[in-house]
Parts: structure tokens; sequence; C-alpha cells
């Protein structure tokens, strides 16, 4: 041995490091991301893009409304199945994969009844996709000691991203080229769900419980998915309409885009201060109800354009509160093993109600105007009381630790 290579240190081979790069929440905020992008630009825009390809206003109620009723069947069955297989992670990338091809479909179609077929197709596979990604944060988050909203807060940050981006192209290019964007914004999706790393939400122990069964015995579950279906569903004539009321007001896209922006940085600030708040579900609830019927009962009014942005900051008590609310409160209650399950209950009664107040919107938008917002505002109400009932009920089922 020379003197040289005596100095030399010995280096030792090492092991590949597989540790992932990137952690949990880091990736399950991308996927986020990608979720809201997509309905930053689907919610104000996709009924804009119908208008362009010659759909009657009165049908574009019931277009929205089809996919609603669609993911009634498509996502108690994806929850079932991830929920007895412990395949959340997989589900979510085989609903996001899916979807992708039916979007396209969606774009190279022509004629109400064809977009009508295609666009219910897609929403079967993609409706799943949500609800599940809820299900994996909630018990990854929770595993490692981290706080929802302000995880959440990221996708709806992204909303706004996806909305200013289709406000910005709806000014540029014609309409009916928007639905592209829907296409590459689900692209994205599938592409984020690809990097999950692999969570398990089986039962542990214990014996078994038929699916859903305790939950709908448990009369405070019920009223809890009652009250998140009404006042979520109060904004369906808002979801649908206020793009193309806006538009006909003279209001260009970029603009109609900031105002549904304000609303999600309302939301976000709620979001990103959740983790303090010391509320129950059912109270969360409750507010969210009052800033419904405040928001609707005024929108009902036709405010001009300086009042618009205050009445969307409400945005952040009608959908935040209420989305808080609810998705904490099913979590919460859900028996072992059936997560994901619970969380489609809580998804399939949000578009149950939704399918049916978009539908009822395209009617009364057609045949009122903005007074349409009044019976949103009266949806609102019966949440409220169904938030109340909710409080006072006895729980069923035992509170998971």
């Amino acid at each position: 041995m020379t003197a040289d290579s005596a100095s030399r240190p010995t280096v030792t081979p090492m092991r590949p490091d597989r540790t992932p790069r990137l952690g949990f929440v880091p990736r399950l905020s991308a996927l986020y991301v990608a979720i809201f992008i997509y309905s930053g630009i689907q919610m104000p825009f996709f009924p804009v893009w119908l208008k362009a390809k010659d759909v009657d206003p009165a049908l574009i109620g019931v277009l929205m409304a089809v996919p609603s009723l669609v993911r009634m069947v498509g996502i108690p069955f994806a929850a079932r199945e991830a929920d007895r297989r412990d395949a959340v992670r997989l589900g979510i990338t085989i609903g996001a994969l899916l979807s992708v091809a039916a979007f396209v479909l969606v774009g190279l179609s022509a004629g109400t009844l064809m977009i009508a077929v295609t666009y219910t197709l897609a929403a079967f596979l993609y409706g799943p996709v949500l609800p599940l990604t809820e299900t994996y944060a909630l018990h990854g988050l929770a595993a490692r000691g981290r706080s929802y909203g302000p995880v959440r807060l990221w996708g709806s940050a992204a909303f706004i991203g996806g909305n200013l981006a289709a406000g910005l192209a709806a000014d540029l290019m014609p309409a009916r080229h928007l639905i592209w964007m829907l296409v590459a914004a689900s692209g994205l999706v599938a592409l984020a769900s690809f990097t999950l790393l692999p969570i398990s939400t089986a039962k542990r122990a214990g014996p078994a419980l038929p699916a859903g069964t305790a939950m709908l015995r448990d009369r405070g579950f019920v009223a809890v998915l009652a009250a998140a279906a009404l006042i979520q569903a109060s904004h369906a004539v808002f979801y649908s309409f206020s793009s193309l009321q806006w538009r006909s007001d003279g209001l260009g896209g970029s603009t109609i885009a900031s105002l549904w922006a304000i609303g999600v940085l309302a939301e976000i600030v709620l979001f990103a201060f959740s983790g303090r708040l010391t509320l129950s579900s059912t109270a969360l609830l409750t507010i969210g109800a009052a800033g419904a019927v405040l928001r609707w009962g005024a929108m009902a009014l036709d405010p001009p354009l300086i009042v618009l942005p205050f009445l969307q900051m409400l945005h952040a008590l009608s959908f935040g509160a209420t989305h808080l609310g609810a998705l904490t409160y099913v979590a919460r209650h859900a028996p072992e093993g059936q997560a994901a399950t619970a969380q489609g209950n809580l998804a399939m009664a949000l578009s149950g109600a939704m399918a049916l107040a978009t539908a009822l919107s395209g009617l009364l938008y057609a045949n009122f105007g903005v007074t349409a917002y009044a019976a949103m505002a009266l949806a609102a109400v019966a949440g409220g009381i169904c938030a109340r009932v909710a409080r006072r009920a006895p729980v069923v089922i035992v509170p998971r630790d």
C-alpha cells in the first residue's frame, strides 16, 4: 500500500436512498392544485362553452345537473370498493386517468344530445376523484398530525389560477375552444394522482359493520348530510348562471374571473386559519347557512357591480364553513374501516341535492332571472334548520380517536 492510498478515506458502497424526495403533504397539495385548476375552469366557463355550442339556456341547467345524478351511482360504488380493497389511492388514479379520455370525447361532441352523453360519462368517471381525495387527505394528514385546512387552501388558490386563466382565454379565443382547457386540466389531475404515497384506511380490529348501516341510524349524521346538501345546493344558480348573467350585463371575462377569485380568496383565508378555530362542526354549518342566506338574498336584488365583491367574500361562509363543518363531522363519526364510504355518502347527498337544484335553477333563471336567487336563499334556510337539528341530536356512532 502506498502512502497516497493509505491517506485516502475508505469509501463504502451506499445503497440507493429510496426515501421519497417529496413528502406526503407536497404530493397531496399538488393533487389539490390540479383538481381545483380544473374546477376553476369548469364552474364559471363550462356554461359559457355550452352556450357557444348553441345549447338552450333552459337546458344548460339540465346538462349541468345530469352529471351530479350520475355521480350518485359512481361515488358510492367507488367508495365501497376503495374501502373493501383498501385502495383509496388506486381509486383516485383510475378515475382521474379514465376521465381524461372522456373529456376529450366531450370536446369532440356536437349537438346537445352527444354533449349530454359524453359529459355524463366524464362526470361518472371523474366524480369519485374528489371524495376519495378527501378521504386520503384526512387519514394521511391525521396520521402526520397536520391540519386539513392549510393543505386544502392550495386547491383554493389553484382555483383562482384556473379561473383567471380561463377568464383571459375567454377574452382571447372563441368560447367554443374553452373545453380544451378542461381536457388539459383533467390531464394534470391524472399526472398528480400518480405521485401519491401509499396509505391505509383499513379497519384495524373489531367486528365488521355492514356498510352504511350505522351511519344511517345516526340522526345527527343524516341531519348533517341534509344540512350540507341544502346549503351547498343553494349555490346552483350562482354556479350555472352568474357568469352568463354578468356577461349579459357587459362584464368581460377577466372581470368575471376576478369576481370568482375574490370569493375563493376569502375561502383561502378561512382554510388558512381553520386549524385555530374552536367551533364545532355543526356551528360551522350554521354559520355557513347564515352566510348563504345573506348572500343569495342580496343577489336576488340584482346588486350593482360595486357590491358584488363584498357578496363574493361571503363565499368563505356559504361554501367554506359549510365544507369544513360537513367534512370534519363525517370524518370524526365514520365507523372504522368505512372512511371512504362515509365521505361517499356525503358526496352522494351533495350530488343529489345539487342535481335537483341545478336542474331547477335552469327553469327558475329562464323564467325569473336573478330573482331565482331567492329560492336559493330558502334552501339555505332549510339547511340551517337541519344544522340545528344535528347539533341537538344524540350521537349513535361513537367518534373514532
